[in-house]
């Protein structure tokens, strides 16, 4: 049973790390948005491109934990 934990505990810390980075780039973008209004233009952007990242990445995470799941249990989920 630890066999599971193990690979699924660095993949939950993937995913924080992950997620930390993406919010200090979006607080580094919101300073950003004081200045000018083709910084804020860049700045839109470049927030929803972050936020897409971050569901396409979440996606991903969560399908390799469902397959971590169905090769452990042997199961199909």
């Amino acid at each position: 049973m630890a066999n599971i934990f193990k690979p699924l505990g660095r993949k939950i810390n993937n995913m924080v790390f992950s997620l930390i980075v993406t919010g200090f780039i979006l607080l580094i973008l919101g300073v950003l948005i004081v200045w000018t209004d083709f910084t804020l233009r860049i700045v839109v952007g470049m927030i929803t491109i972050a936020v897409a990242y971050v569901f396409f990445y979440g996606a991903w995470k969560i399908w390799s934990v469902k397959k971590d799941l169905e090769k452990f249990f042997k199961i199909k989920l």
